[in-house]
């Protein structure tokens, strides 16, 4: 079994567990190396759309684009769940390789967040396209599906890890933060939500749920993290192929800052008056230092992707880290301009929607023909090994 960090990497699934027996059409062999990872695709184009709606600055025919944006992200939703689908009913054993590899399981948080990803998206953009009454259907059911999905995966994962997986001491990698983020999405899909609810019981107990899933995924992100940030001292950079990922930590970091500010925005109409006051407070208190670090994280990653690329880093699906854990900063610095009012969130907020859109282009752009050409969808080579440390 491989161990994730140090040889293979996380977007492109491990080497067979044991080849195919047919390669006819009734096992089609295409199917067999879709693993959960492609589910980042969809996240990082509905984050685009989704971004794109709450951004705090008017700019001409942006909304025709996101809404573009949002159609093209629920075709890909649509594509992605068949594609999985025939790879559980075809290449059964090789899903349950990857259940077993710890490279690979994480990524099935990406499952629950490209559904609810879509679904917010659908509830702020596609709206224009397909109505309320449906868009807010479609919401719902994605919702309940990707918490209840999230909520398994986030006790799963780390199970096997435990159990199964046993990675060996100075593993630890970005990629394990994908099942824990998973119910914060929830947290700030959530509060699309409850105002839609009725005055009561089940509005204050949807926002106080949402809350509990924030902090389920704050403090399981607090113990991984620093195992994270151990690994790179201790054992230098990630490999090459596996630089992108480092932008992952980036998503628990403004998806909290999201959650808490849409959360304080619906908390008026759901709980009593000093705790709806204290919660957006709160939105400011915990934003703000958190957002300052995810900031500090950005240019730490952006600096070790520059060196990766300087010693020959080429395109890998892990580009796709580039682009929703970008986004949920974008919502975040979106969110706290709103609640302070200052330009300068504003600005920040615009900025970085620049650069989410510029590296779902790029990460687009060469998935596109890889897919056409089928070299994504092949099995994996060997993996290159990870950069030695230079003075």
């Amino acid at each position: 079994m491989a161990i994730f960090p140090q040889t293979q990497a996380p977007l492109q699934p491990p080497c067979d567990a044991a080849p195919p027996r047919t390669a006819g059409p009734l096992r089609p062999p295409a199917l067999r190396h879709i693993g959960p990872n492609w589910y980042a695709s969809v996240m990082g184009t509905a984050i685009v759309a989704g971004a794109g709606a709450v951004l705090p600055v008017d700019v001409p025919a942006l909304r025709a684009v996101i809404t573009a944006v949002w159609a093209l992200s629920a075709v890909l939703l649509l594509a992605v769940l068949a594609a999985r689908t025939g790879h559980w009913i075809h290449h059964r054993d090789q899903a349950r390789a990857h259940l077993l590899d710890p490279a690979v399981a994480p990524f099935y948080g990406c499952l629950p967040m490209a559904l609810m990803a879509v679904g917010g998206a659908t509830l702020t953009v596609g709206v224009d396209v397909v109505g309320a009454r449906a868009a807010l259907a479609v919401d719902v059911v994605l919702f309940v599906a990707g918490t209840v999905t999230g909520l398994a995966v986030a006790v799963v994962v780390p199970y096997l890890m435990v159990v199964r997986h046993r990675p060996a001491p100075g593993t630890a990698s970005p990629v394990w933060l994908l099942p824990l983020v998973a119910p914060m999405v929830s947290a700030s899909q959530g509060a699309l939500l409850v105002p839609h609810l009725g005055a009561g019981q089940g509005r204050e107990a949807l926002l106080l749920a949402c809350y509990a899933m924030f902090g389920l995924s704050l403090l399981a992100t607090l113990v991984v993290l620093p195992l994270v940030f151990s690994r790179l001292v201790h054992h230098g950079p990630l490999p090459l192929a596996l630089t992108p990922t480092l932008f992952l930590v980036l998503g628990p970091l403004g998806q909290s800052t999201t959650a808490v500010n849409q959360l304080a925005d619906v908390a008026p109409g759901a709980v009593a008056a000093p705790y709806a006051s204290a919660f957006g407070a709160f939105a400011v208190l915990y934003g703000v230092p958190v957002l300052g670090f995810a900031l500090l994280w950005l240019a730490l990653a952006a600096a070790m992707v520059v060196r990766a690329a300087r010693n020959g880093m080429g395109f890998a699906m892990t580009w796709w880290a580039f682009t929703f854990p970008v986004g949920t900063c974008v919502t975040g610095a979106a969110g706290l301009a709103r609640h302070t009012g200052l330009d300068a969130l504003t600005w920040l907020a615009g900025a970085l929607y620049v650069f989410l859109v510029v590296a779902w282009a790029a990460a687009g752009t060469r998935t596109v023909p890889g897919v056409l050409s089928g070299a994504l969808t092949a099995a994996p080579g060997p993996p290159r090994p990870a950069t030695a440390r230079t003075r």
